[in-house]
């Protein structure tokens, strides 16, 4: 089932995320729908604050990047074949130089602006037989992974721009969370007026 996506401006997305349970009742259900949500945004990752889920989960499909015609062979197929769900993730080192590249965010559409971050991360997780995970990612892997992770900290990728640019795409951010922006696909507004 695709879930409506919450955009800028709801509480939600500046929550940092609760932990799940190994209880927690249909989590599959919910991982499934996350990824028909994602594909049906055409986006690459998708965390659950974004569908008004206050939970430390995330998905990632990078095959949408193995096209780029500037991605070196060996990058290009560990893209095409990256996909995966992180359960109460937790990020235990980040190294290297910062590069920048443009981020995007199906949270908030038609934004799209250069943040740097480190190259290689180390993460934990659980997947979704909750067994644990420690792993090592580089490239825009670690890039996709370190995008959805912020968001599960209550972090959006425009909290990581200058304090200008911050000011220039003021009411742009206003804009989208009033409604007043183009996507194709739903969205849930917090500010939008007759809703």
């Amino acid at each position: 089932m695709i879930l409506p996506i919450v955009a800028y401006g709801d509480p939600v997305l500046k929550q940092k995320a609760k932990m799940i349970p190994a209880e927690y009742p249909d989590l599959e259900v919910l991982i499934d729908n996350m990824f028909e949500t994602m594909y049906g945004a055409s986006g690459v990752g998708l965390a659950a604050p974004q569908v008004g889920k206050s939970l430390r989960i995330f998905i990632v499909d990078t095959a949408p990047f193995s096209s780029d015609e500037d991605i070196e062979d060996e990058e290009r197929k560990d893209l095409e074949n990256f996909k995966k769900a992180f359960i109460n993730a937790e990020i235990i080192e980040e190294k290297g130089d910062e590069w920048p590249f443009g981020e995007g965010c199906l949270s908030i559409p038609g934004i799209n602006e250069d943040v740097f971050r480190q190259p290689d991360i180390t993460i934990r997780y659980e997947d979704l037989d909750r067994k644990e995970h420690t792993e090592t990612y580089t490239g825009l892997i670690a890039r996709v992974i370190q995008h959805e992770y912020d968001h599960i900290e209550g972090v959006l990728f425009t909290d990581k721009l200058s304090s200008l640019k911050k000011r220039i795409l003021k009411g742009k951010l206003k804009g989208i969370s009033k409604g007043k922006v183009d996507a194709d696909y739903r969205m849930r507004f917090p500010e939008k007026k007759g809703r």
